[in-house]
């Protein structure tokens, strides 16, 4: 089979990093095997071919049975065998699967045609082989141009997720570990178990769309549970885990979905499941993305009478950040153009077609507002790109009416991250989704995105006499800070303004949790002045109410006395967690030699830290492993030391995290360059 890592099948597939003993070879493109038999082989009077077989009941016409003569041209897209050298009894052949077969398992015979009939090849696992997608060949329908983008969405097996707060932008490393072991064959049993056809197998269309359903639990018992709640009793925190691999594992043994998730780990675990198939895959972050429930490309926010946000009533959202994914693909179903990077989102939020999923949508669509086409368009449309009217705040009355005080058309979709190519650094996609704001061709965008269904609503609104801006510096988790308000009174005359200060805790999500603070105060602003208050925030008032992504959402609004105006505005503030530090002994650094790596941590609050989990993992450097600390006092240190033995050279990544109920999102990492 020529299966081994350093023999020419894997090192030419690109395969060779998986662990797996198979043969793991790329449709579209040849692989050799060689075929021994009984006595010297004759061309002229032997016959013989070899078959390829998939699911339980092999057919021709459905491509699941595949017949290779050894000296048979591929036409039509078909298969192609040829024999490349024959010695003695030993002949070479190669084998070149057609650019659109079924990617999966498949199982392999030699059969000879004899006078007593036809003859096979016993089953031998052994010789069973896996075809993946091809980005590297130009007729898969995955194909994509550049090696160095091939070498990132396909070969890089560890990645950065963005998350926090547009302003303040934070990273969080992620083991994907697509050729870990056990990894392809848990990929293909997700498909498995959607009971998806084989035929559809062949399509990265219908493969990335059931997969969108099956990352996550909602209505077919998928891998990932959701959980927003704050609650992780059962389970495993969102913020804990480290890589794609052990729940990818967990999984595949255990037959049942794995507790918890949440949208960055639907979206890495989604990721892993592409890059593992051959599907060049991407993690992105789209800061402040918008749910909107009613579909008219604007985000309503409904306060009561004393400026708080009436809960019960605003049923669209507005998630500080929301992480998807993007795959590489042609859309033969869709008119020229629209190929290129689709829109995928495992994270059950809406249904579609009767399920939870999402995509794939194309980016160029969502760009240009052709809402029409397959498949969700809209919802990721609303997500990134309502820049016609964003965000609406409307004032609820004491006889039910609302009238609207404030329009933000500034915030939703605000910036759009993913990977670097070949780098860990961020790269600003924001353009890919959207035209300049106040540009010809957003407004044309947004014409024909109303043309395809969507209903905007007119809101015209008087300028308010008086700006009002917030300001917050970084703050550090656990202590003490100042909100700093300023008025800018733009008319020549004095204003006043009752303004009322709503501190809450808030899931990433936007959802509230509980209000930690509230104050009212009163302002008055000169004539053309400007005007700054302070508002202290003290840690004792948040601390204890914290939920796991640490973020607090300041709404400030007011009334202006002379004119009855409203003025409003918010900030979101991201409190900053500490960091592990990670460290590997400098020598040796060499393929299965023994390796110790350490980590430490220092608890930066002023109250103990209990039921402290942490974790490592490295892809081909070591497996998840887990610690729990049942107690850390308050300044205390503590220092974890693991052994691992690297079983592949070159550069890869340990990645490590601290979570517990009062400290979450705690991550380290540390670069690892192993030589033979």
């Amino acid at each position: 089979m020529l299966c081994e890592t350093r023999e020419i099948n894997k090192k030419e597939h690109r395969t060779d990093m998986f662990v797996n003993e198979n043969l793991i070879v790329r449709r579209g493109q040849p692989f050799q095997i060689k075929i021994t038999f009984d006595r010297e082989y004759v061309a002229e009077k032997d016959q013989f071919w070899v078959e390829f077989l998939i699911g339980a009941y092999p057919q021709v016409n459905k491509g699941t049975y595949i017949p290779v003569l050894p000296n048979q041209d591929q036409e039509g897209m078909k298969w192609g065998g040829r024999v490349l050298e024959s010695e003695n009894n030993v002949i070479t052949m190669a084998i070149t699967p057609e650019p659109d077969c079924i990617v999966g398992k498949f199982r392999m015979y030699i059969a000879v045609m004899t006078p007593y009939g036809i003859r096979r090849t016993r089953r031998d696992p052994k010789k069973d082989l896996y075809i993946l997608f091809n980005p590297w060949a130009p007729g898969d329908t995955v194909y994509m141009p550049d090696e160095e983008e091939r070498k990132e969405f396909i070969l890089n097996d560890v990645g950065a997720i963005f998350h926090g707060e547009a302003s303040n932008v934070e990273i969080r490393p992620w083991n994907f570990g697509q050729f870990e072991y056990g990894v392809l064959d848990a990929c293909l049993n997700v498909m498995d178990r959607a009971q998806m056809p084989l035929s559809g197998r062949a399509n990265p269309i219908k493969v990335s769309r059931v997969a969108s359903a099956m990352i996550n639990s909602r209505d077919d018992n998928g891998i990932l549970e959701g959980n927003w709640s704050g609650d992780y009793t059962y389970g495993v925190s969102p913020t804990a885990w480290t890589g794609s691999v052990e729940i990818l594992l967990n999984y595949s043994s255990a037959g049942v979905p794995v507790c918890y998730g949440q949208c960055w780990v639907f979206a890495a675990v989604f990721n892993t499941f592409l890059r593992c198939l051959g599907i060049p895959a991407r993690v992105v972050t789209n800061y402040f993305s918008a749910h909107d429930n009613d579909r008219n490309l604007k985000t309503d926010v409904i306060l009561d009478e004393d400026g708080k946000v009436d809960v019960k009533l605003t049923k669209d959202s507005i998630w500080n950040y929301h992480c998807w994914n993007e795959c590489w693909m042609a859309r033969p179903d869709l008119p020229p153009g629209f190929g290129g990077w689709q829109v995928v989102d495992a994270t059950p939020q809406e249904t579609s077609d009767g399920m939870y999923r999402c995509g794939p949508a194309s980016v160029q669509a969502i760009k240009h507002g052709n809402i029409c086409y397959p498949f969700d368009t809209p919802f990721i449309f609303a997500e990134a790109c309502s820049t016609a009217l964003d965000i609406v705040y409307w004032k609820r009355n004491k006889d039910g009416t609302q009238e609207a005080i404030k329009v933000n058309t500034h915030h939703v979709g605000k910036m759009v991250l993913t990977k670097e190519v070949g780098r860990d650094g961020s790269k600003d996609i924001t353009e890919s989704y959207k035209f300049p704001e106040g540009s010809e061709e957003e407004r044309l965008a947004m014409e024909a995105a109303v043309k395809y269904g969507m209903s905007p609503l007119s809101v015209l609104l008087p300028e308010a006499d008086v700006e009002m801006d917030v300001h917050v510096e970084d703050v550090a988790i656990g202590s003490d800070f100042k909100l700093t308000l300023q008025f800018k009174n733009k008319k020549a005359k004095p204003r006043s303004l009752n303004i009322y200060v709503s501190g809450n805790i808030v899931f990433y999500t936007g959802v509230t949790r509980s209000q930690f603070k509230s104050k009212t105060i009163e302002v008055k602003v000169g004539p053309l002045q400007t005007q700054t208050v302070e508002v202290e925030v003290q840690a004792r008032e948040y601390m204890n109410k914290l939920v796991e992504q640490a973020m607090l959402h300041f709404i400030i609004t007011g009334r202006i006395n002379e004119t009855s105006q409203i003025v409003t505005s918010r900030s979101l503030v991201t409190l900053k967690v500490p960091k592990l530090t990670v460290k590997v002994e400098l020598l040796p650094r060499l393929v299965m030699e023994e390796m110790l790596v350490t980590v430490e941590f220092t608890n930066p609050l002023k109250q103990k830290l209990e039921n402290v989990y942490m974790r490592i993992e490295g892809p081909g450097l070591m497996g998840a492993k887990v610690k729990m600390y049942s107690l850390i006092p308050p300044g205390t240190s503590l220092t974890w030391t693991e052994s691992f033995t690297p079983r592949r050279p070159g550069r890869s990544v340990l990645i490590a995290s601290l979570d517990c109920p009062a400290l979450r999102q705690v991550y380290g990492q540390a670069e690892v360059n192993i030589q033979y």
